[in-house]
């Protein structure tokens, strides 16, 4: 790239000036608006446990999806009881924790629990920290909790195999940095005609832009979005997950973000599409607080009826949905107990009608919460 193309939007004469067209998104927004006021809606009447339950749920899943957007899966059980923990919900036996699942948790919780908290460089420094708790992204080491110094060089988006790299986008110089970042926290952190949802928009594309770090900058831009849609919310208790939509479009979502960073500075297309996947992830959350509904009232059922550790842990795996067929000898190497433990635990279930044996079960018989 010849340093006269003006081929990014940060080479632009007005950057970073975005502009939009407010009246091609006025219907996004009141969509958005609408649905998200039936989401609070339903959860006014349930009352602040099941508020507390959905809120983990939609925080568990945004930790987990916000790491495997950028290939990195992490134990959703780790992930549950570390959130659970820090926000004091009652989930039963917490799981062991490592220190990574804990810095992402961190990052998170501090962006949203902390919504009306300024912006700053320090602040940001220590959500990537808490991301790379060892130096370490994956086997490379990089520099942690400062701005990239493009030492290996230009700070670039690329895919495919070594020999025959495609490069998808190429951020700022990192002596542009400072400066860069400065801007962007003076317009964060001041109060802006935008509308709210429009500003979370804004902020994720501008910070993801910059791409200020040698790792992460995926995770941290998102988290940046997140802290302006509590903002957007008035309330710093989370009930979606945007980064869980992101993951299920994640093709798109790049489509759009490299398309938008290669055009002018008139960002409509990317907010029309970041409004677009927020108003699936609010109606996606519609689904989730179904399934805490469904967990609640079966625990009311079943509140009198004396159930073992393994019993209840296994019963929770079933109504967080549990992935595949449940057979006794899954339930043995989850429960950490033996074959025959784990038969006798499903048939004491089966005779008090809780589950029951699926049709067809072949070589392995699987079992289900009865309806």
């Amino acid at each position: 790239m010849n340093s006269g193309d003006k081929h990014y939007i940060w080479q632009l004469a007005d950057w970073p000036a975005m502009q939009y067209d407010l009246a091609a998104l006025a219907g996004p927004l009141a969509e958005v608006s609408r649905v998200q006021g039936q989401l609070l809606g339903r959860l006014a009447d349930v009352g602040m446990p099941l508020r507390d339950q959905a809120s983990l749920a939609a925080l568990t899943e945004d930790v987990v999806k916000t790491s495997e957007i950028e290939g990195e899966r992490l134990d959703v059980e780790s992930v549950r009881s570390s959130i659970a923990r820090r926000l004091g919900v009652d989930i039963g036996a917490l799981a062991p924790v490592d220190r990574h699942v804990e810095g992402v948790v961190e990052m998170v919780l501090d962006a949203t629990a902390r919504c009306a908290a300024p912006l700053t460089p320090e602040r940001l420094f220590g959500w990537h920290a808490a991301l790379f708790p060892t130096g370490y992204g994956g086997l490379a080491q990089i520099r942690v909790g400062v701005w990239r110094d493009d030492a290996s060089g230009p700070m670039q988006v690329v895919s495919g195999p070594v020999h025959r790299q495609r490069v998808h986008y190429e951020a700022p110089p990192a002596a542009r940095l400072e400066a860069e970042v400065a801007d962007f926290l003076a317009w964060a952190n001041a109060d802006m005609p935008e509308p709210a949802l429009i500003k979370a928009g804004l902020a994720h594309l501008w910070l993801v832009t910059l791409h200020p770090f040698e790792d992460g900058n995926g995770r941290i831009a998102r988290a940046v979005g997140d802290l302006f849609l509590a903002r957007a919310d008035d309330s710093p208790q989370r009930f979606y997950s945007l980064s869980a939509q992101i993951q299920r479009e994640r093709e798109d979502y790049y489509d759009v973000l490299e398309h938008t960073q290669k055009g002018a500075l008139d960002v409509t297309a990317w907010l029309a599409w970041f409004l677009g996947a927020l108003l699936r992830a609010v109606d996606s959350a519609q689904h989730t607080l179904d399934a805490v509904l469904v967990k609640a009232r079966f625990w009311q059922r079943w509140a009198g009826t004396p159930l073992n550790v393994r019993q209840v842990k296994l019963l929770n795996r079933l109504l967080d949905g549990f992935e595949g067929k449940l057979t006794s000898s899954k339930w043995a190497a989850i429960a950490k107990c033996s074959a025959d433990t784990a038969l006798r635990d499903i048939s004491e279930l089966i005779a008090l009608g809780v589950v029951r044996r699926m049709a067809g079960g072949g070589r392995s018989t699987a079992y289900e919460l009865v309806d």
